[in-house]
């Protein structure tokens, strides 16, 4: 009997570790890690600069509170905001944090209650953040959510048009819809998108939860389309596998989040932050960024080949490294077939197959991963027929 409670839908393999792209489990095995501890792991398993820094912050002081001054502090959200070209960052300890503070902070600036997300949408399981979410299923169980939220389709710009008004706070927005299911936000709707909250005096609160950090070959998904978010919300990717968040913004918010408006116990914990500039110090450089816009399109032109002539392959969607293949067969069982061969992958929405392989996989592992899919989806169509 365990003592935590049933909320995860646990595999059948136990870690025992894990280096750069692969997992090893208790038995043993090894697998090819093609879900970057859901799009965490960006430089892989415990990339060594990382480990370095973290090691070198031990020894110094773990945790002092958020009433001191901290170098690191000051230093890693210098490297963020500029890396977002905003300017100033308040940090939490996961997206659902960030993206709570995004909510409050964008209330509180524009004086307003309403902000406009997706359908399909997903950020975060916080009362607010889950509120947020254009998912009926997160929602489920827990009685009324706070009705501030209104909810318009993906990419429908005449949709948002219908529902912004002048008591709009804000539009609270992903790239990518990852956990809704890879779908990409095109650059019409986007740009029209943040003319719209322009006009209105909407704040544009984009959710980089996910796409951050270098995941879509740029530090953040919104540089692909030339916006100017107001607010940018970032985690995962952040810090290599240690808990870290944060909320990116312009200066007019400066005195919105003055002290005693918002705050967090463990925000910008000194290990954390030590793993996120060693992070940051590698994945903002331009010829790494530069290497996942290659490994992108290296992927993409492999699963095309590869995946072509599977007639239960419907849709293949990606940015950077970042891919959902849609499918019309049963998608938890087509998973556990591909750990049994050794390739770790996702569910995104109801039948999309979600890759996020690290950052620094190599062209060989990309090719394992793609040999290993394509073996699996034939057989596995075969019997599903």
């Amino acid at each position: 009997m365990s003592n935590l409670f049933p909320t995860y839908a646990r595999w059948e393999l136990e870690p025992e570790n894990a280096e750069g792209s692969y997992l090893f489990d208790k038995n043993g095995k090894r697998y090819l890690d093609f879900t970057s501890g859901i799009g965490v792991c960006n430089l892989g398993h415990r990339p060594a600069a990382v480990q370095k820094s973290i090691n070198e912050q031990l020894n110094k002081f773990w945790h002092v509170s958020n009433l001191f001054m901290q170098e690191q502090q000051e230093a890693a959200a210098k490297y963020l905001s500029e890396a977002a070209g905003m300017d100033l960052v308040f940090f939490a300890n996961s997206g659902a944090e960030a993206n709570e503070a995004a909510i409050k902070l964008a209330r509180k600036a524009a004086g307003r209650q309403k902000i406009i997300t997706f359908q399909q949408s997903f950020h975060g399981r916080t009362f607010a953040t889950m509120a947020a979410t254009g998912q009926d299923k997160i929602k489920k169980g827990y009685g009324s959510m706070l009705e501030t939220f209104k909810y318009v389709p993906f990419n429908d710009i005449n949709a948002l048009k219908d529902e912004i008004d002048t008591e709009t706070a804000a539009v609270m927005l992903e790239i990518v819809q990852g956990e809704g299911g890879i779908h990409i936000g095109n650059q019409e709707f986007l740009t029209e998108t943040e003319q719209l909250c322009k006009e209105y005096g909407a704040l544009l609160i984009v959710d980089e939860i996910q796409t951050g950090i270098g995941r879509t070959g740029k530090a953040f998904g919104f540089q692909h389309f030339n916006l100017a978010p107001d607010i940018v919300t970032s985690a995962k990717g952040l810090g290599s596998g240690l808990p870290i968040g944060a909320v990116i913004g312009k200066n007019a918010l400066e005195d919105v989040f003055g002290p005693g408006s918002h705050g967090s116990t463990f925000g910008g914990n000194p290990i954390s932050i030590a793993a996120a500039i060693a992070t940051m110090n590698t994945i903002f450089d331009e010829e790494f960024l530069k290497s996942v816009q290659e490994k992108s399109s290296y992927l993409a032109e492999k699963l095309a080949e590869s995946l072509e002539q599977i007639a239960a392959v419907k849709e293949i969607r990606y940015l950077g490294l970042m891919v959902g293949i849609e499918i019309d067969i049963p998608l938890s069982s087509l998973l556990k077939e591909l750990r049994a061969n050794g390739l770790l992958a996702l569910p995104a929405g109801e039948n999309v197959l979600r890759l996020l392989p690290p950052l620094t996989a190599a062209k060989s592992e990309i090719d394992e991963a793609v040999q290993i899919l394509q073996a699996t989806l034939k057989e596995f169509s075969k019997s599903a027929v």
